[in-house]
């Protein structure tokens, strides 16, 4: 099974998401979103090119966690790399400045 690799970007990113899950809405919301997200990279680690590429970046792949928030991630036999996590309403402008 490949290794799921997390940027720094993504990993910076998913730090400043659960903290902002929990203070402004509950323990629980942050719970369901974790657990979604764990759901989301077993997903990818057993099937890679379930997701759609991107137009952005040839070989990108963006995976749909929930409806605000999506991943975008890049794999060969080895590996998963999750490059970022973002807000589905960010600007498109802005998201390609991050792959």
């Amino acid at each position: 099974m490949r290794r799921i690799i997390l940027s720094k970007r993504a990993a910076k990113k998913l730090n400043k998401l659960l903290k902002c899950l929990e203070s402004e809405w509950s323990h629980n919301t942050k719970k369901q979103f974790v657990e979604k997200f764990d759901k989301s990279v077993m997903q990818i680690q057993k099937f890679p090119n379930s997701c759609p590429q991107t137009e952005l970046v040839e070989g990108l792949h963006m995976l749909v966690i929930t409806k605000q928030t999506s991943l975008l991630y890049r794999f060969d036999t080895e590996s998963i790399k999750i490059v970022t996590i973002f807000d589905n309403r960010m600007d498109p402008a802005k998201l390609q400045k991050e792959t």
